[in-house]
């Protein structure tokens, strides 16, 4: 067992080791960097957060796939398009997000950039902390009028006791803001201090290898409680350790 002053030292080398640039180019979160305009990084993002489950270089070739075929404008392709258009999309698929599931996103991307200009007003309204942010961004998505039952299972929510990875690693996307190059730090209402570390299986397996999470679900809990433990290491800023524990899981294949 590392003593904790050490294990702070070692995870912290390890975010300067993968939080720059060059990490980028083999992360889903290449897919927001292919924009400048803050409506387009928000779609790509969660687009490409929601894709990534599975294989990384499945998950961006798919990813930009989808952005061609909106012809890489997304927020323009999203609030302008004709019927007509939207004919290009319905061969598309990425393991069990289908036609069905992609046009219902469209209608919601839709029906919240006609009444709002950031993603970000689809998370804040419902509360201070993220897990209210998550359940009430859920039951806001799946709002509309006829909503496709089997849609609903590629957006997570605490309430059904999920963890969340992909989304709590967009909003670390949307929100971080150390000018280091890899978060996008776009949205300014939601501070890094109140966000919650993704969790995947190399996450924890790291983390309960360090004894920073105990929890054996991998539920909302157990994000939790990670987060906490992260906290202590560094209150305004717990989320960067995501780039050392998936780093040391995924990539170097800490055991």
């Amino acid at each position: 067992m590392m003593a904790k002053g050490n294990l702070k030292d070692f995870l912290d080398a390890k975010v300067e080791l993968y939080n720059q640039p060059s990490f980028i180019k083999d992360d889903p979160i290449c897919i927001p960097h292919l924009f400048t305009q803050k409506q387009d990084i928000e779609i790509a993002g969660f687009f490409a957060a929601m894709f990534a489950w599975g294989n990384r270089t499945t998950i961006i070739n798919k990813s930009k796939e989808l952005m061609q075929l909106m012809d890489m404008a997304p927020h323009q392709f999203i609030t302008q398009h004709a019927e007509t258009d939207l004919k290009k999309l319905l061969a598309f698929k990425h393991r069990t997000f289908n036609t069905t599931d992609l046009l219902y996103f469209i209608e919601f991307f839709k029906h919240h950039y006609s009444n709002h200009a950031s993603l970000e007003q689809a998370f804040i309204k419902w509360g201070n902390e993220v897990e209210q942010m998550l359940i009430g961004f859920h039951h806001y998505f799946f709002s509309l009028e006829h909503v496709p039952n089997r849609t609903k299972k590629h957006v997570a929510t605490p309430y059904k006791k999920s963890n969340c990875k992909r989304l709590n690693m967009f909003l670390r996307w949307m929100v971080r803001n150390d000018n280091r190059g890899v978060d996008f730090g776009v949205w300014k209402k939601i501070q890094p201090s109140q966000l919650i570390c993704p969790v995947d299986l190399h996450v924890a397996r790291v983390a309960t290898r360090f004894n920073l999470l105990h929890r054996k679900q991998m539920d909302w809990q157990a994000a939790l409680e990670l987060t906490e433990y992260l906290k202590t290491l560094d209150a305004k800023d717990p989320v960067k350790y995501d780039f050392a524990l998936f780093a040391l899981g995924a990539l170097e294949k800490y055991q």
